[in-house]
């Protein structure tokens, strides 16, 4: 008799950071077919293949105190969403993390056909586990967005140092600072498309594995919103235009200075190589 495997339909976006994800998670959140946990990234396969204390229990109590609690107002929540609710914290600070763990997670899922979990630290992942990944889904798909790597960069600086608040330094720094910043591991490596392309591709069927390029997804949102759908299997649906013309977690408003593209200029041109060796035609607006 067949093992059961511990997950059924499962479609993992993997980033990369802004480069469109957001946006697409809100926008897929409301298709019929898929289920989305509470939390868009969990970083499961981050925390199981590459660093083991992604998901700690101080780090998931910090979440669940800081993210989850203060949505619930006793005087305008309705009791059946914080019950549920209650129930996806309760399977979040659970113990051990492990596929149980995760597979929990999706438990509110009803007649959706995907579990749906947005994590861009999933981007990471060593070529190795993806087949372990896939063996352990009834069926996989992942999809992976791409964004002019000059225009996302200064994007990430930007919602970086927002969050982190040290926007001022936007204002301050000169070429070196900014080169300094940007070379961080936790910040160039999502820049690195095309090794993220090639570990996953190495460790899954060309049928898993989309990649999309954000300039494309904007210029046609529903044309792209239907090959996703066509990607996954699942019916076509009519988002609403409201929807689409919304804009998520947009960084603070500041110029990119004329020296930013030439601080990179050597590692996009070679980035851009090497996802054209992959098979994809970038957009023009890519070539500076």
């Amino acid at each position: 008799m067949q093992t059961p495997k511990p997950f059924d339909k499962l479609f993992l976006s993997i980033g990369a950071m802004k480069a469109g994800t957001t946006w697409l998670y809100a926008v897929l959140g409301r298709h019929p077919e898929l289920h989305f946990a509470m939390e868009k990234e969990i970083h499961y396969f981050y925390h199981r293949f590459v660093k083991s204390d992604q998901l700690s229990e101080k780090r998931r109590l910090k979440e669940a105190h800081e993210r989850y609690m203060p949505r619930f107002d006793p005087e305008t929540s309705h009791v059946d969403v914080v019950r549920q609710n209650l129930r996806w914290i309760a399977a979040y600070l659970d113990r051990p993390v492990d596929d149980l763990w995760y597979r929990n997670l999706f438990q509110l899922r009803d007649h959706e056909t995907y579990a749906c979990d947005f994590s861009n630290l999933n981007a990471h992942l060593p070529a190795e586990a993806w087949p372990r990944i896939s063996e352990s889904c009834q069926q996989l798909r992942v999809l992976y967005t791409l964004r002019d790597p000059v225009k996302r960069l200064w994007s990430h600086t930007k919602f970086h140092l927002e969050v982190t608040g040290a926007a001022d330094k936007l204002d301050t720094w000169g070429a070196r600072d900014f080169e300094a910043f940007l070379r961080q591991p936790h910040i160039w490596d999502n820049a690195e498309y095309g090794a993220v392309l090639r570990r996953v591709r190495a460790g899954l069927q060309p049928s898993q594995f989309k990649a999309i390029f954000y300039e494309d997804l904007h210029a046609d949102q529903r044309g792209t919103l239907a090959e996703i759908e066509g990607f996954l299997g699942v019916a076509p649906f009519a988002y609403p235009q409201a929807l689409l013309e919304r804009r998520f977690t947009e960084s603070v408003k500041r110029p990119m200075p004329d020296f930013f593209p030439r601080l990179i200029a050597k590692d996009v041109a070679r980035i851009t190589a090497e996802v054209e060796a992959e098979g994809y035609r970038i957009p023009d607006s890519w070539r500076h």
